[in-house]
């Protein structure tokens, strides 16, 4: 198996998001943000919002007129589901659903060894909450993946 020698020495998200401001407080809120800085724009609205999240770098912005750049509310689907691994799945569910989340998977215990549950953000952007509960083989988890693909 060939290895890349590149090495990410910096990871963020750039999440665009339908009202930033409102997007700034459901991440301190939910999720327990904080803000690292704040572009604006000569009007006084906010341009972008860096924030940290547990130590993960996340931009918020509105979507820019002529560009690609979307929310997954106004493009109908979310095409990544952001994962944060916690130490009690349920509260976490329940603060994101306190600061406005929609609610998408409800917690649960999954047959990899996380209780996990999804949200959906004000702008449809998916976050789910894992907690890991036992550890698992790989062996074991390949297993169940087949015995769901044969099922279906």
């Amino acid at each position: 198996m060939e290895t890349s020698t590149a090495i990410a020495h910096n990871f963020a998200l750039h999440l665009v998001v339908d009202d930033v401001d409102r997007s700034i407080t459901w991440y301190q809120e939910a999720l327990g943000a904080t803000v690292t800085r704040i572009l604006r724009m000569p009007d006084g609205s906010v341009a972008t919002a860096d924030l940290d999240i547990d130590g993960l770098g996340v931009a918020v912005a509105s979507p820019v007129p002529g560009t690609t750049l979307s929310t997954p509310s106004a493009s109908g689907t979310s095409v990544a589901a952001y994962r944060l691994t916690t130490d009690d799945a349920d509260a976490s569910m329940r603060r994101a659903l306190a600061a406005g989340a929609t609610p998408n998977v409800e917690v649960h215990d999954e047959f990899w060894g996380v209780r996990t549950g999804e949200v959906l953000d004000p702008s449809g952007h998916r976050w789910a909450f894992d907690q890991p509960v036992r550890e698992v083989s790989n062996e074991e988890i390949e297993q169940r993946l087949a015995e769901l693909v044969r099922g279906h």
